[in-house]
């Protein structure tokens, strides 16, 4: 019988910048990974910085710190003598091109047994690798442990086997070199359908080469990206056969002998994962949720506030950040104006109420009508229109932003994909804040998700009173959404083709071309998309002073879509 390897994956949540503390998360690892019995641990990508540590790696204390952290490291390793090490680091490198390469290095008892640099080099989407790193030669790594051929690879080198993005693919040269088995360590953000998306990749390529395959993943929320684990091993014959959990930190031990996989206790792995993931909705719940908790812990905010409307946005908001932090740790301020309908401030009681937070009102009329009347003195004609609605959003950011000055508590803002796309949410107002949760949930899925939520739980947590009311920003009277925009469902069925297009899932994307072709046969369907093309590019500018916002999809505002502002292309 062939020789057993036993290893362990460990996906954690990995902080950029806190070296001591990722240190002490993957030494904690190794050593449950020892007890367990494995003879490798392997940790994802960029694991001594965390991912992505973007611009600090052109700052020379990072770096050093980085040279000081790895060497503690690596000492660390001695705590297990008899245990491999798997760690994503930056190393330095000489000669002509980029001084860091983005390394895999594998360490045992206080030594580098050995190292690979990352080929591929990704500059696509939330990507921009190249602008630090230069790529690695052109080499497959193998190092044999237990009798056990391992191959390395790091993320993006084993997307390539098709050929279609780069002219090298590093994983035919390392299948060449004939291992037994490919370990890849990764940083891969969660978007809708990536899971489904990194299985497809590696099955097929694990097919194609007759190569069991390990992928390690981090988790955790880093700004706007969220990385979700899902670590997994698949084999040629059975496809995925294990899966780690989603959006939780986990380590966990296989057994490897004659190119299957195994639980600790010798039992097979040879069922295959189920090929569909969460639902939807389940998915962005989790999503949202591991989000802004983490952004809150790593920007040191114990609390947070929002600006509750007695609308479907800001109700979401409310019950994501309850779930994220707990009710104790969230707080709703209602900032009731002379056009604000006794409704909606109930509405907003109701919400509170159900989900146990603490709501303070802050009434704006009269502040308000001391702008108008400074105004019309200063400039000799009244405030009206537009400006004048927007006045009252300006005066609700302001307040906000002083309660969060004065207690410390993070506001977070509560615009919708929809609305931000087409510009209608006021600059210096309601899209004031620190984090955007539903910034990349179009308008429709703020409802599906509202739902969702009280599907799901015990009791309703929106009323359903805010669920089935007409949207309005209530800055006027009798004011609805529709006034200044289409239904919901036909606006985002244009936005969805218009700014994701093919980077839709397949599913999404053959309804919304159905949906748009449809609207697009009409004249008054082709001047409606016209108009909304428009409205998008005029919004440039708000997008790119708004807050981060949560990324759900693989074009999400931000990082994800950069898009000139001082343009002209509709």
């Amino acid at each position: 019988m062939n020789p057993m390897l036993t290893l362990s994956l460990a996906q954690l949540n990995l902080t950029i910048g806190d070296f001591a503390g990722n240190i002490a998360r993957m030494t904690a690892a190794a050593q449950k990974a020892a007890a367990a019995g494995a003879q490798v641990v392997v940790f994802s990508e960029l694991a001594l910085t965390g991912y992505p540590p973007d611009d600090l790696l052109d700052e020379p204390d990072f770096l050093l710190r980085v040279d000081v952290s790895l060497a503690g490291l690596i000492d660390a390793s001695r705590l297990t003598p008899d245990l491999y090490w798997v760690v994503g680091t930056p190393t330095r490198r000489q000669g002509p091109g980029k001084a860091l390469e983005n390394s895999l290095l594998a360490v045992k008892d206080g030594k580098i047994v050995l190292d690979y640099a990352k080929q591929l080099l990704p500059t696509y989407g939330v990507f921009d690798e190249r602008r630090y790193f230069e790529p690695g030669p052109d080499v497959a790594r193998i190092l044999e442990i237990g009798g056990v051929k391992i191959a390395f690879l790091v993320c993006e080198d084993a997307w390539n086997d098709t050929g279609e993005h780069y002219p090298v693919n590093p994983l035919a040269r390392l299948a060449a070199a004939n291992p037994d088995l490919v370990v890849t360590i990764n940083a891969s953000p969660s978007s809708i359908g990536k899971r489904e998306e990194r299985h497809a990749v590696f099955t097929a390529a694990s097919r194609r080469h007759k190569l069991p395959m390990i992928y390690v993943n981090q988790i955790g929320g880093h700004d706007q990206l969220v990385f979700d684990g899902a670590s997994f091993a698949v084999t040629p014959k059975a496809d995925v056969v294990f899966e780690a959990s989603r959006f939780t930190e986990e380590v966990v031990t296989l057994q490897f002998r004659d190119g299957e996989f195994s639980c600790r206790e010798g039992k097979m792995l040879v069922a295959p994962v189920p090929a569909a993931g969460l639902p939807v909705m389940a998915f962005y719940r989790r999503q949202i949720v591991l989000g802004l908790s983490d952004y809150a812990r790593r920007c040191g905010f114990g609390k947070v506030v929002v600006g509750s409307s007695g609308g479907i946005d800001s109700a979401l908001t409310l019950a994501l950040a309850v779930e994220a932090l707990g009710p104790e740790n969230v707080v709703a301020v209602t900032l009731p104006s002379r056009f604000s309908s006794a409704g909606s401030i109930d509405d907003s009681l109701s919400l509170c109420r159900n989900l146990g937070i603490k709501l303070f009102e802050h009434p704006i009329h009269d502040i308000v009508a001391s702008y108008e009347q400074g105004f019309g003195a200063a400039f000799g004609e009244p405030l009206e229109g537009v400006a004048q609605e927007n006045l009252q959003a300006r005066v609700r950011g302001t307040i906000l932003m002083a309660y969060s000055n004065q207690f410390g508590a993070l506001l977070l803002t509560t615009g919708n994909k929809s609305e931000i796309s087409v510009g209608y949410c006021t600059l210096y107002g309601d899209t004031n804040g620190g984090l955007g949760l539903i910034g990349d949930l179009y308008k429709t899925e703020v409802f599906a998700l509202a739902r969702h939520i009280n599907e799901t739980g015990e009791r309703e947590l929106i009323p359903e009173a805010i669920i089935e009311k007409p949207p309005s920003a209530e800055l006027a009277p009798g004011q609805k959404d529709t006034d200044s925009l289409p239904p919901y469902p036909v606006l985002d069925t244009i936005l969805k083709f218009l700014i994701e297009g093919e980077r839709l899932s397949t599913d999404e994307r053959d309804a919304v071309k159905a949906d748009y072709a449809k609207l697009a046969e009409t004249e008054g369907g082709l001047a409606l998309i016209a108009r909304v093309r428009r409205m998008i590019w005029k919004s440039e500018y708000k997008r790119r002073q708004a807050p981060p916002i949560l990324r759900l999809r693989t074009h999400a505002f931000g990082s994800g879509r950069r898009m000139p502002i001082a343009a002209k292309y509709e």
